[in-house]
């Protein structure tokens, strides 16, 4: 999760959706205005819970926007400017495929085939392993208040990441920024390609509400 007060925005992360280019993009405006001394402090000082919530600069990376409604007091969190971006849930677990082979592989010792590492990954008898488990959770929890009602305020789409980050912008205020390419991916074919039968199913059932709520579909 990424806040600026000074331009009154709160982008929530969500995994494997394009967010590293975005954060990039929009960090200079984190430690900026009048609240930056405050915020700088804050973050130094740890220990101190409140300050750091009240402000919003210690939610952990991948916060959900339920935290931020939560211990933000409600004018603030109301006054924001709330967006998100989500992926097609097939894409996006053969981009963690392709993320946790380069970055943590000992992870999928014994894995050879993406569909193993689906079955892996939504073993429910397997020992907790955030690598795997992060990209488990299902990107419509980070979106809705505690009764399940959608509480941002805008949901761009990995899939026109550039175009819906230009209109990020433009309700924000500021002018369009060209995202940067972080962690860019270069070593995958369609993802489409990766699923036989049976793990095209386990997404679509462990993802349901995803599909339902976001409209992807495998096609």
């Amino acid at each position: 999760m990424l806040i600026s007060h000074t331009r009154g925005f709160l982008f929530v992360h969500i995994a494997k959706t394009g967010g590293t280019s975005v954060r990039a993009a929009l960090r200079p405006y984190r430690w900026s205005g009048r609240y930056a001394p405050a915020i700088l402090l804050a973050s130094l000082m740890s220990q101190m819970t409140r300050p750091r919530h009240r402000l919003g600069v210690k939610f952990p990376r991948h916060a959900k926007a339920v935290a931020a409604k939560e211990m933000l007091p409600e004018e603030v969190f109301r006054g924001f400017f709330k967006f998100v971006f989500v992926r097609n849930p097939w894409d996006l677990q053969v981009s963690s495929w392709h993320h946790i082979g380069r970055e943590k592989p000992h992870v999928l010792e014994g894995v050879k085939t993406f569909p193993e590492f689906l079955r892996r990954k939504f073993d429910p008898e397997r020992p907790y392993d955030y690598m795997l488990d992060i990209s488990r959770e299902l990107q419509s929890d980070y979106i809705v208040d505690l009764h399940g009602n959608t509480i941002v305020d805008f949901i761009g789409r990995y899939e026109n990441l550039q175009t819906d980050f230009d209109t990020a912008c433009d309700r924000i205020g500021i002018a369009r920024i060209q995202l940067p390419h972080e962690r860019r991916a270069v070593d995958r074919d369609d993802y489409r390609r990766y699923y036989d039968d049976e793990s095209r199913e386990l997404v679509a059932r462990h993802y349901a509400p995803d599909i339902e709520r976001l409209g992807y579909t495998f096609d």
